[in-house]
């Protein structure tokens, strides 16, 4: 089983900068009797076999001595990370969680969010309600806490000049928006294809970070994502988040994540950039960069409103974070603003986690998701790891 076609990379760029500090772990695939996915530490290029001590990532993220096992157990080695790359067998580092993500957590994808509402999936209007929206707006939104006095006074404020919107109750409002963008077991790694439903004309990359949470809440690490979006969907309707978000191959997590330790710490998170880079065949590029410090709430806050007494998470979760940066270039007629060709290598990155790297197709072109959970479990029982 292998994740699609597979760009060309080489471990030495999608790894983070300070590699021999840091506590990754990951997932790949092996062929053979017993077929599956494997938990694998990486020791300098090679991959370390922990299924043994920890069948599935959502069994280690619950681990007190997790980072431990990543840097001591002494497992099987399975290979040299290019290895897997070449294959396109290195998974997406999660398992049994739930796929969660924070919506309009940056200011400036609040307005992006705004723009697509008025749009109504016409994507040729972008360019002007944009510049409608930041003429009204100016620095209004930077300055409000979300859920504050001065956030309700803004909300009267806009909606007398008719500019309230949905996006803008859950940027600037006491709740924030959380929902589902992947199934467990669907998200795609490094390497893999990456998949825009075939309907959708206007769509675009979101580089995030992306919270790996135990069962009990606790945030232990992180790693990059990529939560495709399709613009012209969501535009049409906010009640069609679903098919706008969760496609087949339109999730993408890795390489690996990073264990929380005394090298990397949430505030590395808060703090980080990250950069995505986007190149087409057709001799398109553009690069932009989303910074975690622009984030309007926190992500213990956003971490507290997704699992806690009101909603729990036996398996633990992952939780993308948002992104401040939407690529806004005119790709196929003038005013149109972004959106995807087939063909189109991303890379999304930052200096503490590596990069992920993906090439775009369309959802139905990408290898189908025929491995959920009772295909992990039948793997894991014929190991004896059950």
């Amino acid at each position: 089983m292998v994740n699609g076609l597979a760009p060309e990379l080489s471990a030495n760029t999608i790894l983070p900068v300070d590699r021999s500090d840091a506590a990754l772990v990951g997932r790949v695939w092996i062929d053979g009797p017993t077929p599956g996915p494997r938990i694998t530490a990486v020791r300098d290029d090679m991959l370390i076999d922990l299924s043994e001590i920890t069948p599935t990532m959502a069994d280690l993220l619950d681990r007190s001595d997790a980072v431990e096992c990543v840097k001591t157990y002494k497992g099987a080695i399975l290979g040299s990370i290019q290895c897997f790359l070449d294959k396109g067998a290195l998974l997406a580092p999660c398992d049994l969680q739930a796929i969660k993500a924070a919506g309009v957590t940056f200011v400036s994808s609040a307005i992006e969010r705004v723009i697509e509402e008025q749009c109504q999936g016409r994507s040729e209007r972008a360019g002007e309600i944009r510049n409608t929206l930041r003429t009204a707006l100016g620095n209004a939104l930077q300055e409000v806490v979300p859920g504050s006095l001065q956030a309700r006074d803004l909300k009267k404020f806009l909606t007398e000049k008719q500019l309230w919107s949905q996006y803008l109750e859950v940027a600037i409002g006491p709740d924030p928006e959380i929902f589902t963008k992947a199934q467990p077991m669907s998200a795609v790694g490094c390497g893999a294809d990456v998949g825009v439903h075939r309907q959708s004309q206007w769509n675009n990359p979101e580089a995030e970070i992306v919270l790996a949470i135990s069962s009990a809440g606790s945030i232990v690490g992180a790693s990059l994502g990529n939560d495709v979006n399709l613009r012209d969907i969501e535009s049409r309707s906010a009640l069609l988040l679903g098919k706008a978000k969760d496609n087949n191959a339109s999730c993408a997590i890795g390489p690996f994540i990073r264990l929380f330790d005394n090298r990397f710490r949430l505030d590395d998170v808060r703090s980080a950039e990250v950069q995505v880079t986007i190149t087409g065949a057709d001799g398109f590029k553009e690069t932009g960069v989303s910074s975690m410090g622009d984030m309007s709430r926190d992500p213990v806050a956003l971490t507290e409103a997704t699992i806690g007494p009101s909603h729990q998470y036996p398996d633990g979760l992952m939780l993308f974070l948002g992104t401040t940066y939407t690529p806004a270039s005119d790709r196929i007629k003038k005013g149109g603003g972004f959106t995807h060709k087939i063909g189109d290598a991303v890379r999304i990155e930052s200096p503490k986690l590596g990069a992920l790297e993906n090439r775009v197709t369309t959802s139905d072109l990408a290898p189908p998701w025929r491995y959920g959970v009772r295909e992990l479990m039948r793997s894991l029982a014929a190991r004896r790891l059950l």
